[in-house]
């Protein structure tokens, strides 16, 4: 009774937080469970009972199993029960989803005892997450004549799964809940340093904004308890940021409603708004829960009597209220005029909440549910030789002729499944797509590892190239958290087929390279698509989507993803780029310049960012590709020159090979596989057989952005800007300034030089500008710490070989040892330089962190309030971002330099630079 015992012990510690009992996963405990119930005078039966019903995790968990084969002896007579009745053991198996549960129902459906078999049959009826296994059982049953499984598939056929559940509500009742003025980060609903308990569904609930806010949406249900809660981002965009699905799940769990009496703390349906609509990942992950995210556009550009835009005194356009969706507010949505209500009084038309396939979420629960069910009923009617009828909205297929294809058009088209063969689809078209490349990381990856248990899956499907599980977001502090968590993540994912940063049975050394970085090198094809599990899934070959943990899940379970062709920003670049300037420069003014040309539009926001990189090779490009997160994009292409995309392709194919030496590869052979397709692909451009991907000359756009290289004449810094009277205006990317703005004078407290913006090239500038300073002052003092990251071991290999890292060493007061790994979070930092352990390191926040109240400069991506560094009682944190060679000065002399000392400190020293290319890029012929 150990294992009882101590569950029992975990309650009553949990009890002290204010928590119920954590879900159980593990079939020891569960089979003693059992034992105990089966003992009528068992002093825990009444408990134990509870807990077999209701709060045992459903899908492959190994508590599953054990679940389903004891109510298969219930409902065969073999064990009887007076609380579980066989009736009741089925409706327990109907939740459990997938798995073992499918499983029992298809041994009871296809067994001989026909009035189990019925009742088995109506209940697999309403399923649809089966698997090969399940399938071809099926199929076998019903080419052997048995009646049971014909029944059943003529069932799943009509997708009677889909058609029999409850048609969604025409009126949905929301009340408003202000969540935070301006853009709000997924840190906001699930933050960074509270990683560690994602998997803890209800604990990680806690944290979601703030115990405040979490009363009054309490209060708020209480005095609303026919309506549901629309958590809101006024003046900004709702979910930026990180691809939490801790995030929607959070917001679920205190907004939405239980998917299952039977299964703790898994919410469904949350409805979101947000004046500048939802952003697209997070978008995605709502619609993975069958929840409703809306555009409200509540604030819109005022114009004066003779249409003139309105512009206050900085020269940025007025907004002015169109409705009021203050805290507390009742409105209507209804569902078939796709209108936004208050009252009588028609709001706001909402139809791009409620397209087709989106109802068809709603209506299910979730999308898994639907992805699913369509695989089973094209598999049932292919069984039974029949057509499929037409039960699910038909994909939209637009399909202008005359029109040529953008490169985000071409690649979708080329892995486009279940299309009107012959066919070529536009932006707007639906489309479901064959996935490359997956990523799963290590703080969504337990997250990741549930999804793939929910939905019955076991193994990593056969048509992905290649998936790669990360450790880097956990790989500042090896802790107790993490020696808990990241083992045990390792090793799930080794079984289930993916390459993982560190081995379950310590064969290799650890790696804990930044995911997106070795994505960018598996990658070996700029054809591919890419699904990751982070908002910076932003390859510089192919196109890839930053996705929540649940469609990394899907992708690695079926190899598939599906979403609606975007539409496309063409970007190029005239001028030259002056020589004391970085191409991070480039990434600022690029979104600075856009801002400008849009009157504040971003045209960016949800859209692919076709981005004409030219001559820049994959490392330095993918510092803009990395950056076009923060610009709001959905995803990024590089339509690179012939010779420039073989030179990446040789840099991806070293590395790979770098991973096989370690012993990374698995008995698939998975990476030797993309050395394979990087020969290929390499011959195929040489050749002239298929040069590199480029859009058709007469490809449409939404817009067209030209970056003008001539103007950038300083380093250019995003600033949060927390003093902004506007708090719209606080902590978004779009506040990008010039070193004179600072005047030389803002004093910096730390600054760090890390995350995936950096590439090897910037590790060098660090070492060069090292010595320059030395051979021009004799030594070099840091007045601010300096935190280096480097995002990859290769990097640090390679300037090793180089004799870059000896002159960092020179400098450093800490190097990190990866056999006496830190373990604690360092709280205080001295003014010398800290060589770090490759990986996110300060722009994750969830380990390290800047000292409260500091201003940091740094070369990642985040300045959401409380990410890399939180406020103090006496001052707000900030974060600025900056160029690797503008950081570095900064923390040497305590403050942002001015122009004359950066040019100085530069000379000489070779900065990532770019020349675009002369000629124009498109598909030859077109």
């Amino acid at each position: 009774m150990n294992m009882y015992q101590d569950y029992i012990q975990e309650i009553e510690e949990r009890k002290n937080q204010g928590l119920h009992p954590k879900p159980i996963d593990g079939a020891e405990l569960l089979s003693e469970i059992i034992t105990q119930i089966k003992d009528t005078a068992n002093e825990y039966r009444a408990d134990s009972l509870k807990f077999f019903i209701y709060n045992t995790l459903p899908g492959t968990t190994s508590a599953a199993g054990v679940k389903a084969k004891f109510l298969k002896e219930i409902i065969l007579g073999e064990s009887t029960l007076e609380e579980i009745s066989p009736a009741f053991a089925f409706e327990l198996l109907s939740h459990m989803k997938g798995g073992k549960s499918i499983e029992v129902l298809l041994d009871l459906a296809l067994g001989n005892d026909i009035a189990i078999a019925k009742e088995a049959a109506k209940v697999l009826k309403t399923q649809v997450f089966l698997y090969e296994a399940d399938t071809t059982r099926l199929k076998e049953a019903y080419n052997s004549g048995n009646e049971i499984a014909k029944e059943i598939l003529e069932s799943y056929a009509k997708a009677e799964f889909f058609t029999k559940l409850p048609e969604v509500a025409e009126e949905i009742k929301v009340v408003t809940f202000i969540a935070g003025e301006g853009d709000i980060s997924t840190d906001l609903l699930s933050p960074g340093n509270q990683a560690h308990s994602r998997s803890d569904r209800e604990l990680h609930g806690k944290c979601m904004i703030t115990p405040q806010a979490q009363e009054e949406i309490k209060a708020l249900q209480a005095q609303h308890p026919d309506a549901s809660i629309m958590l809101i981002a006024e003046k900004g965009t709702m979910g930026v940021g990180s691809s939490r699905m801790s995030g929607v799940n959070n917001v679920a769990l205190w907004t939405g409603k239980q998917a299952s009496p039977y299964v703790p703390f898994v919410n469904i349906a949350p409805i979101v708004g947000g004046t500048n609509g939802i952003s697209p990942i997070f978008l995605t992950t709502v619609d993975v829960t069958g929840g409703i995210g809306i555009d409200l556009q509540n604030w819109v550009k005022k114009y004066d009597d003779k249409g003139e835009l309105v512009r206050n005194d900085k020269g940025e356009p007025v907004l002015e209220e169109a409705y009021s969706v203050v805290t507390g507010t009742v409105l209507t949505i209804n569902t078939k005029t796709k209108k936004l209500y208050n009252g009588d009084k028609e709001l706001k038309d909402i139809s791009k909440s409620f397209t087709p396939q989106k109802l068809e979420f709603i209506k299910a629960g979730g999308s898994y549910a639907i992805v699913f069910g369509k695989k089973i009923q094209t598999f049932a009617a292919k069984t039974l030789g029949i057509t499929p009828p037409t039960v699910f909205a038909p994909s939209k297929e637009i399909s202008i002729e005359g029109q040529g294809l953008t490169a985000v058009e071409k690649i979708f088209n080329r892995n486009a499944v279940g299309t009107t063969p012959g066919k070529v689809l536009h932006a707007g078209s639906d489309v479901r797509v064959e996935v490359n490349i997956v990523g799963s990381q290590d703080t969504t990856g337990l997250m990741t590892a549930q999804e793939l248990e929910s939905m019955a899956a076991t193994v990593i499907s056969p048509i992905v190239d290649g998936a790669y599980q990360s450790g880097c977001h956990t790989a500042s502090v090896w802790d107790k958290k993490a020696q808990t968590n990241i083992p045990k993540l390792m090793k799930f994912m080794n079984d289930f087929g993916v390459i993982t940063a560190r081995d379950p049975k310590g064969e290799y050394h650890s790696m804990t390279d930044v995911i997106h970085k070795v994505l960018n090198d598996i990658t070996v094809d700029e054809w591919a698509i890419i699904i990751g599990g982070d908002s910076h899934t932003r390859m510089s070959k192919g196109v890839a989507f930053g996705a929540d943990s649940g469609t990394v899940a899907l992708a690695l379970a079926t190899g598939e993803a599906s979403m609606p062709i975007p539409e496309s920003v063409k970007v190029t670049f005239k001028g030259d780029m002056k020589k004391h300037m970085d191409f991070r420069d480039v990434v600022h003014a690029t979104q600075a310049q856009m801002l400008k040309q849009f009157d504040g539009e971003n045209v960016f926001q949800g859209r692919i960012i076709e981005v004409h990189i030219g001559t820049l090779p994959a490392d330095q490009a993918f510092t803009f590709t990395d950056w076009t997160a923060e610009m709001k994009a959905k995803a990024s292409i590089c339509i690179s020159e012939d010779d420039t995309l073989i030179e990446s392709l040789e840099i991806a194919k070293s590395r790979i090979q770098i991973m096989i030496d370690k012993g990374m590869d698995n008995k698939n052979r998975v990476l030797q596989g993309l050395i394979d397709k990087a020969n290929k692909r390499i011959e195929e451009i040489r050749t002239g057989d298929k040069p590199a991907l480029a859009p058709d000359a007469n490809a449409k756009y939404y817009a067209e952005v030209v970056v003008d290289l001539d103007v950038i004449v300083e380093p250019m810094i995003a600033d949060p800007d927390v003093n902004n009277e506007d708090v719209s205006k606080r902590y978004t990317h779009d506040t990008i300034r010039d070193l004179t703005y600072y005047g030389g004078e803002k004093k910096v407290d730390l600054g760090f030089v890390g995350s995936c913006m950096v590439h090897k090239g910037d590790l060098k500038i660090v070492s060069q500008m090292l010595k320059n300073l030395e051979k021009q002052n004799g030594k070099v003092e840091f007045l601010a710490p300096l935190v280096v990251a480097a995002p990859t071991y290769n990097i640090i290999d390679e300037l090793k070989a180089e004799g870059d890292w000896e002159f960092l060493e020179k400098y450093s007061g800490f190097e990190f040892n990866d056999n006496a790994p830190k373990g604690e979070a360092r709280t205080q930092y001295e003014n010398m330089m800290y060589l770090e352990r490759p990986g996110c390191n300060l722009c994750m926040g969830n380990q390290e962190k800047a000292e409260k109240g500091n201003t940091v400069l740094a070369t990642s991506t985040r300045l959401f309030q409380g990410r890399v560094v939180e406020d103090s009682e006496r001052k707000k944190g900030e974060s600025l971002l900056a160029s690797t060679p503008v950081v570095v000065l900064s923390a040497i002399m305590g403050r942002i330099p001015n122009i004359d000392e950066y040019k100085a400190a530069v000379d000489g020293i070779n900065l990532t630079t770019f020349v675009p290319s002369i000629k124009e890029l498109v598909a030859v012929g077109h």
